[in-house]
């Protein structure tokens, strides 16, 4: 593989670097996902090399989101909801507002560049390749990596970028492109989430090396993220097997019998209570059960602004489905709140505007369903500790 830098007078971008393999000439093009100038190096590149076939780094729900804009109106929260995608589908839209943010700012439409290849690959008749992999196995890929605490720690890191604004210039999205700058965020991120940097970057970047790699035609241009190119560079050289990075990864089976073994340790707890200290400490450890686990799930579900019969059905419920690993308290207080304030075709098609703000965040019946879920069972997850080590101190003092 021969690996080469743009001249200086090259009718190509500073942002393109050029990659010979197995005969053909790849194009690299990094781009930042809320930039007019990124679009322009697209339409660019494109003129200049004419290329049999442009990849893009999109798959094939995230280009269908782009060319349908109406494909929010076919969700089924329900659905959602009981397939257990509450937490993915949140993620997404929390990483939607804060593109979205930065877009509004700046006036471009976050991923323009993308639109930008598609758009070239139909005016050239050039073959169209959707070279990312599939969103949902990249977040299940994540989340199935990540232990208890972890998943907690991501999702306030996630919570928390909704309330932090958006305050930047264009000068300062072009840096974003610079090598060293990226190396220095992903630094930092890789610290506090070492697995979801792998997951999310260095696993992709093979992917996409790959779908590169396999695109027709012996000139290929290739959309992608600027933080992608140097692994796609040092790795589009080697044959890459996919089907090991699609995989979801399957149920730990520790984390598979914590969910049995936690609710048999605070059973047993409750029974060696009313053994050791009679009818009246048993009693008191179960109210400290109800009140602990139902009151913060309650407030899980009170902080997403749930209707008060979500917020009653998460306080009823934490304290049972804690003792059920089959059901969790927050797609309850969900399904209630979906009940309750059922929503429109209209709050769909505004959910991808709506999350640009907090307020929008939090006033959209969609994602406010989505905050119910994901904040309610927090909650519980959180009582469940408390309580159980309240009772297992009380019941077995010193």
């Amino acid at each position: 593989m021969q690996d080469t830098l743009n001249q200086e007078g090259s009718p190509l971008p500073a942002s393109v670097r050029t990659v010979a393999v197995d005969g053909k000439t790849v194009y690299l093009i990094g781009t930042a996902h809320v930039s007019r100038q990124s679009v322009e190096d697209v339409r660019r590149t494109v003129a200049a090399v004419n290329p049999e076939a442009i990849c893009v780094e999109l798959c094939p729900a995230r280009h269908k989101a782009i060319v349908q804009r109406d494909a929010w109106k076919q969700m089924n929260i329900f659905k959602v909801i009981r397939e257990r995608k509450a937490v993915f589908l949140l993620a997404q839209l929390i990483m939607t507002a804060f593109y979205r943010k930065i877009g509004e700012q700046l006036g471009v439409e976050p991923g323009a560049e993308m639109v930008e290849g598609v758009r070239q690959a139909e005016r050239l008749g050039a073959v169209l390749v959707l070279a990312d992999r599939d969103i949902d196995v990249t977040l299940k890929r994540v989340w199935g990596h990540l232990n208890f605490w972890n998943r907690l720690k991501l999702m306030f890191h996630l919570l928390a970028g909704l309330f932090i604004g958006a305050d930047i210039d264009g000068d300062a999205i072009e840096e974003l492109k610079d090598r060293d700058q990226l190396e220095n965020v992903l630094k930092s991120f890789s610290e506090a989430f070492p697995e979801i940097k792998h997951r999310l970057l260095d696993e992709r970047d093979l992917y996409l090396a790959q779908k590169i790699r396999e695109a027709p035609g012996q000139t290929i241009a290739a959309v992608v993220g600027a933080a992608h190119v140097p692994g796609i560079e040092r790795e589009i050289g080697e044959s890459h097997q996919l089907e090991p990075l699609t995989q979801v990864p399957p149920k730990s089976p520790v984390g598979a019998a914590l969910k049995w073994i936690i609710p048999g340790i605070i059973v047993a707890l409750l029974f060696a209570g009313f053994v050791r200290d009679g009818t009246q400490h048993s009693m008191e450890s179960i109210r400290i059960w109800f009140l602990v686990n139902g009151t913060l799930s309650a407030l899980g579900a009170a902080l997403a602004l749930a209707h008060p019969l979500a917020i009653l059905s998460a306080f009823l419920g934490a304290p049972l489905t804690s003792l059920n690993p089959l059901i969790a308290a927050g797609w309850v207080a969900g399904l209630v709140q979906a009940w309750v304030k059922k929503p429109t075709v209209q709050d769909l098609e505004q959910l991808p505007n709506a999350v640009v703000s907090v307020k929008g965040f939090w006033m959209n019946p969609v994602s406010r369903i989505l905050l119910v879920v994901v904040l309610a069972n927090v909650g519980s997850s959180l009582g469940t500790f408390i309580a159980g080590v309240w009772i297992a101190r009380r019941t077995f003092p010193g």
